[in-house]
C-alpha cells in the first residue's frame, strides 16, 4: 500500500514561513530552508530584543536624567537619593519626560528637594 502523505497541509505550511519571511535578503526570502532557518532565529532574537530593550530604555531615562540633573548642579545619584528621602515617588520614564520636555517642572522638582 502506498504512503500517504498530507500534500496540502505541508505546502500551506512552507507557504506561511515563506510569507512570514517577505522582504528577507537573498536566499532567505525564497529558499525553504533557509527562510525557515532564518524565520526561526527571527523569533529567537525578538524573545531576546524584548527583554533588551527594557534595559535600553532605563539607561536611556538614566542618561537624560542625569544631564538635566547636572544643569542643576546635582548628579543622577544625589537626585534620586533626595527624592527618595523626600517621599517624593516619581518613575524615572516620568522624569526623564520632564527632564526633556518640561524644564520648568524638573526644576520645581529639584528646588522642592533641595
Amino acid at each position: 500500500m502506498p504512503r500517504s502523505v498530507n500534500h496540502v497541509a505541508s505546502r500551506a505550511k512552507r507557504k506561511r514561513i515563506l510569507k512570514l519571511t517577505r522582504g528577507y535578503y537573498g536566499a532567505r526570502k525564497n529558499v525553504w530552508t533557509v527562510a525557515k532557518n532564518a524565520w526561526e532565529k527571527g523569533l529567537t532574537y525578538a524573545y531576546r530584543d524584548r527583554r533588551t530593550k527594557k534595559r535600553n530604555f532605563r539607561a536611556l531615562w538614566i542618561q537624560r536624567i542625569n544631564a538635566a540633573a547636572r544643569l542643576e548642579n546635582m548628579n543622577y545619584s544625589t537626585l534620586m537619593g533626595a527624592l527618595h528621602k523626600a517621599g517624593i515617588e516619581i518613575n524615572r520614564k516620568v522624569l526623564a519626560d520632564l527632564a526633556v520636555n518640561h524644564p520648568e517642572a524638573f526644576k520645581a522638582i529639584v528646588e522642592k528637594i533641595k
